[in-house]
């Protein structure tokens, strides 16, 4: 099955033919780094992360650029740096080393290319400047706006009028703009704020500009897929299309691709919002794993409701697969490739719910075949959870990582002598031997070939 794609802007699915089969590139909006990820923050990362492994698996890991970039420039940034007293740099290393470690704990790859906008003022300043040539932007009042009536597709990606995203969209009202959307490339640095010299005056970039140079700069104009959020098709990457092909582009981005929010109450999850649960304090509380399952259990243009139980949830779903393989530990462990199921799921759309009832079909066949089809399912269920990040612990650290080596050892000896009980059929001492682990906050799993144990009590 080719991989197919939903593209926004086509607003169906669509086959996958890249540009350049030996350089298939992935672009994605990543964080402003002015305060620690919330987990909606998070749900970009791991689903393009999915494409991004899955793109390699199909095209060669070497032949896969992926760039996230980061904005390190941002009143947000400035705000916090002057409530510390210090400088913009110091908060936004800070906040993305941790965001880094964040990610990775969530099983997220580094991207080939992490781009930061303070690393690349001359690409968004040369790009400006050509803007301004070509006559698509315009300077004003120390300013430069890019004139959305240069681009004649504007709002094809969002599929608004201009009425439409004049009136949706916070947009600023300035007696020098010559239209009410034409939005700033470039602007005067307010009193203790960063600035940089170009050929329009001291100041700062936009927000939208950033991108635009930044693709150009690590990938190259047009890339093959464009991702980011659904609250980013307007305006931002409505903005970046614009700049991107009127600065002298013939296309941007071949496919747009967008997640759904993860909601909290019914609600977007935003730090304006005060409702966030932070990635840095739930990997404290919930095995990252579970996280990451937690956050591709939906498809991912959907919206996603994030609670206690769906973590829940998630765990139990992957105790079931670390079970299977606990209970597996004498059959033998072969390289292999995912089942040819896994990847067809995969390859429609990312459908991981579908992926995800492909690992539970190979635990079972791992559980109830016969020897030789033990050895595939085995090695089937190990490369496919791998190539999505999952299945990366040893079953014995997933289920017992907080049992000391004496609470290990009384353990299995209950679970032996209750297992020698139950083949005698003396049920009684069978129920003892389960009540005792019960006591020691033990939940025993039984399967096929034998049973498995984790503590009832994981997160804080």
């Amino acid at each position: 099955m080719p991989l197919r794609l939903y593209d926004t802007m086509a607003r169906a699915k669509r086959d996958f033919v890249p540009i350049d089969p030996a350089k298939v590139t992935l672009y994605v909006c990543g964080p402003t780094v002015y305060n620690y990820a919330h987990i909606g923050n998070a749900r970009p990362v791991v689903v393009f992360d999915v494409l991004f492994r899955l793109l390699r698996h199909l095209h060669g890991e070497d032949h896969v650029a992926y760039a996230a970039n980061v904005t390190d420039v941002d009143d947000k940034i400035n705000r916090k740096a002057a409530e510390e007293g210090v400088a913009i740099g110091v908060i936004t290393q800070r906040y993305l080393d941790a965001y880094r470690a964040d990610m990775s704990a969530l099983g997220a790859l580094r991207p080939t290319f992490q781009p930061r906008a303070t690393a690349t003022m001359d690409a968004i300043i040369a790009m400006i400047e050509r803007l301004v040539s070509l006559g698509a932007a315009y300077a004003a009042e120390g300013h430069v706006l890019f004139d959305t009536q240069a681009y004649a597709d504007y709002g094809s990606l969002s599929r608004r009028s201009l009425d439409d995203m004049i009136a949706g969209a916070r947009v600023e009202v300035a007696p020098y703009k010559r239209h009410p959307a034409d939005f700033v490339l470039w602007k005067p640095s307010k009193p203790r704020e960063p600035v940089w010299e170009s050929p329009f005056g001291p100041g700062r970039p936009g927000w939208h500009i950033e991108c635009s140079a930044m693709i150009e700069q690590t990938l190259g104009i047009p890339i093959d897929i464009h991702g980011g959020g659904i609250d980013l098709v307007f305006p931002h990457h409505e903005n970046e299309m614009a700049q991107g092909v009127c600065a002298g582009h013939q296309g941007y981005a071949n496919y747009w691709m967008h997640n759904g929010f993860l909601n909290m109450d019914d609600e977007k999850m935003s730090k304006s919002l005060g409702n966030v649960s932070l990635v840095h304090e739930l990997v404290k509380r919930w095995p990252p794993e579970a996280l990451r399952w937690a956050l591709l259990a939906s498809h991912y243009r959907q919206p996603l409701a994030w609670t206690d139980e769906a973590i829940g949830q998630a765990r139990s779903a992957l105790d079931t697969l670390y079970g299977a393989l606990g209970r597996a530990a004498d059959v033998p462990e072969e390289p292999g490739q995912p089942s040819a199921g896994f990847i067809e799921a995969l390859s429609d759309d990312l459908n991981t719910p579908k992926a995800n009832a492909e690992l539970f079909a190979l635990a079972r066949r791992l559980e109830t075949g016969t020897p030789a089809e033990r050895v595939v399912a085995k090695s089937e269920l190990l490369a496919s959870g791998a190539l999505v990040g999952f299945l990366q612990s040893d079953p014995a650290a997933w289920f017992h990582g907080g049992a000391d080596v004496a609470l290990t050892r009384r353990v299995e000896d209950l679970i032996a002598r209750r297992a020698a009980a139950r083949a005698a059929k003396d049920w009684a001492l069978a129920d003892q031997m389960r009540a005792e682990l019960t006591a020691l906050d033990i939940e025993v799993m039984d399967g096929p070939t034998g049973a498995t144990w984790k503590l009832r009590e994981r997160a804080l």
